[in-house]
């Protein structure tokens, strides 16, 4: 039975069911999750006899007292620390897991589990932040005061105040700490000091909730981050991108309150995706361009919307040297890619004009194979080419990222 003091670690797509060892749910833990699976449904996981699959999604989901961490597998190895520290690494790489401002120089809590780091990070931007000083903001206020201070409020004033003339109900702007950046981190603060279970934060969270100054406490969701940061509020931004990724995917238990769930995933798609973009752009060759999520317009009906088609990267968008990337996170292995994946190349190849296509897959190795796609007479071999590059992983990240461009920008010199 899982220890609920230590996070139990899992790979995609691994399965994990009742039993009695360190690494098995009990019936308790499963129905915890059985219960945030819900009738709807989560992308994070399915259902299975006596147990839970997990899916392409990563990273940590805290049910309860039980916390579990999803990592990423694209070769033979089982050594789940080492896929730990790539998973941690990618996420940092790509800016989900930030760890470059002046207070997060320096993470103390570095074998604990991903939800710790960021909690910890959370910690240390906050620290930074009272320790440099909060910024006040005006706002306007409504209230009884025995000092005409500020416009009468004449329709409140005469309802309110028929048997105490002594006061009067005013408008008036004050200057403080009380506004909405200040409220969503306070809030945060106040869900870490609920659903952390690491002792070494605890003393620090508990700092933090007395030296905050008294702000109203409002209920958070998505709209009340549709803010701009200013030149002066732009130290607060990965405060504020934590405090929206913890608060965003908190679910409370309305029933119990015990089994409150904290789910912070990531498609491992979307990630690797990412990840290639970034190692393309950090090593970006001089001349080059590369660009993310170009769109193109594909079909549309006579009534209703269009379609678009839309790569995951473009190099060299719009010159005769085009060449368009798409990535995939699963291990081929032998097999060649599905037909889906090489009519979507094509018909990139096609639309943007591009000079190459290649589908970038995770592997065991390092390698390319080129394949070229039959003439529309299906007789013969035409000269339209769709590459499928496989790249290893390693450990060194800025090392990986370098492998992953050297290997594509290899192949895009090629004849």
């Amino acid at each position: 039975m899982v220890n609920a003091n230590f996070p139990i670690q899992v790979f995609e797509h691994e399965k994990l069911k009742i039993g009695l060892k360190d690494d098995q749910l009990s019936q308790a833990q499963l129905k915890m999750l059985q219960e945030f699976y819900g009738e709807k449904g989560v992308p994070y996981y399915k259902l299975i006899h006596k147990g839970v699959q997990f899916t392409e999604y990563v990273g940590v989901i805290k049910v309860g007292n039980l916390t579990i961490e999803v990592l990423p597998k694209a070769d033979k190895s089982s050594n789940r620390k080492d896929w730990h520290d790539i998973l941690i690494n990618m996420l940092k790489s790509v800016g989900l897991f930030k760890v470059h401002a002046p207070s997060s120089s320096t993470l103390k809590l570095k074998s604990n589990s991903i939800l710790d780091l960021y909690f910890e990070l959370f910690v240390n931007e906050v620290e930074y932040l009272i320790h440099r000083g909060l910024i006040k903001k005006y706002r306007r206020i409504e209230k009884n005061s025995t000092a005409l201070k500020g416009p009468i409020k004449f329709a409140k004033h005469t309802r309110l105040n028929i048997v105490h003339q002594e006061r009067f109900y005013i408008s008036k702007t004050v200057y403080d700490k009380d506004h909405l950046i200040h409220q969503i981190l306070q809030k945060t603060v106040r869900l870490l000091q609920r659903i952390n279970d690491n002792s070494d934060l605890k003393s620090r969270l508990g700092s933090l909730g007395l030296n905050f100054p008294e702000v109203a406490d409002i209920k958070v969701t998505e709209e009340h981050f549709n803010f701009q940061l200013t030149r002066k509020t732009e130290i607060y931004r990965n405060a504020l991108d934590i405090a929206k990724l913890i608060l965003l995917n908190f679910h409370p238990d309305v029933s119990k309150g015990r089994n409150n769930v904290l789910a912070l995933m990531f498609d491992m798609n979307l990630l690797w995706e990412k990840f290639v973009y970034v190692s393309l752009k950090r090593n970006l060759r001089k001349g080059d361009t590369v660009t993310a999520q170009n769109q193109k317009n594909f079909w549309k009906p006579k009534l209703g919307y269009k379609t678009t088609i839309r790569p995951d990267i473009v190099l060299n968008k719009g010159k005769e040297s085009c060449v368009v990337v798409d990535t995939k996170w699963k291990n081929l292995k032998a097999s060649n890619p599905s037909a889906d994946d090489l009519r979507q190349l094509y018909v990139y190849k096609e639309y943007f004009h591009s000079k190459k296509v290649a589908l970038v897959y995770p592997g065991e190795y390092s390698k390319i194979k080129s394949g070229f796609y039959y003439e529309k007479s299906f007789q013969s071999l035409g000269e339209k080419e769709c590459a499928v590059i496989t790249q290893k992983s390693f450990s060194d990240i800025s090392y990986w990222q370098r492998e992953i461009s050297r290997q594509i920008y290899g192949w895009i010199d090629e004849n």
